[in-house]
């Protein structure tokens, strides 16, 4: 995921999401609070280490709670006795649950997990991020195999305008070209004079927008904005449901002009045996950007639990 903060979601286990949504504040209150305290506590007992119980954590949002039941589904299905933290907060707070073992596995994104270790680091493979990633982390870490699924900034279009111009999932963002001076583009207002936005768009691909809309991070103001044809391209998440609820367009990026996020487990060395490392890397093997999209619809847009559909799409590739 990138830096900009994402709408956050909750569920207690067992519940329905319609009870969690009731009690989304107070369990990210109590959740981040006691988080801190483990994570800054010297003593924390290192449960994953000794061979005893494998603990999945997420942050606090949709995407990472599914991919931590995926995750910890699939080492159940090996006999690995897993348990989860979910909710747990921001990266700051995880990355030292995780130096302390306090967790032992958890879903991360490698570009945004970089940027986090060096925010000077460039980005120009994923292979090159990973192994910088690797130079950067606490020793106890380490990175495992990163999926091909990404959830990153996109230059997204609604429907309409993919009629009017011919543009299909397959096009890039070249093909703008000719026809940006006759869109008006939406993002966060940080989104106009970053490289990563308007300043990158025209120096990589030479696109020059009609006007520029102020809005919010590839939030509710951007989505709907972009549903009401307010602006015609705007900045998106490329795993954000919203592109499968308004049949939005995310154009491609062949340059990288919005770098890198790939799933990608990080664990905590000791904490997970070598067949636990195989089955995570068996699950980034078949997990693709279309695959997260249509996983975090089911959840967000359906309401179904997480574990549910992580259960589901488990026993679908023969990981259950």
């Amino acid at each position: 995921m990138t830096s900009t903060v994402k709408s956050s979601w909750t569920r207690t286990r067992h519940r329905g999401a319609a009870a969690v949504a009731l009690a989304v504040t107070a369990a990210l209150v109590a959740g981040c609070g006691s988080s801190d305290d483990e994570a800054d506590n010297p003593l924390a007992e290192d449960k994953a280490a000794d061979g005893g119980t494998v603990v999945v954590g997420s942050n606090n949002f949709a995407e990472s709670i599914l991919l931590a039941d995926i995750y910890g589904e699939a080492l159940k299905a090996k006999g690995i006795e897993v348990s989860y933290k979910p909710n747990i907060g921001s990266r700051e707070t995880t990355y030292g649950m995780l130096k302390n073992g306090t967790i032992t596995v958890l879903p991360e994104y490698n570009g945004s997990l970089l940027a986090y270790l060096d925010p000077k680091a460039e980005q120009k493979s994923v292979e090159a991020v990973n192994a910088a990633v690797k130079t950067k982390l606490d020793t106890k870490l380490t990175l495992l195999e990163s999926a091909p699924a990404e959830d990153k900034d996109s230059v997204s279009i609604n429907a309409e305008t993919a009629k009017k111009y011919g543009l299909t999932g397959q096009s890039t963002l070249a093909d703008l070209q000719e026809i940006a001076p006759n869109l008006v583009i939406g993002g966060s207002p940080e989104f106009q004079t970053r490289h990563q936005g308007l300043v990158g768009l025209e120096k990589e691909y030479g696109l020059k927008f009609k006007s520029f809309k102020a809005l919010d991070a590839g939030g509710p103001l951007t989505q709907a904005a972009l549903t009401k044809n307010t602006v015609q391209a705007a900045d998106i998440f490329t795993t954000d449901p919203t592109i499968t609820k308004e049949k939005f367009v995310v154009l491609q990026d062949p340059k990288n002009l919005f770098g890198f996020a790939n799933v990608t487990p990080l664990v905590h060395k000791s904490g997970l045996s070598q067949e636990g490392v195989d089955t995570l890397n068996a699950v980034s093997a078949k997990l693709d950007t279309k695959t997260l999209l249509d996983l975090d619809s089911q959840v967000q847009l359906e309401n179904k639990d997480p574990l549910d559909v992580a259960k589901a799409w488990l026993k679908s590739v023969g990981l259950d």
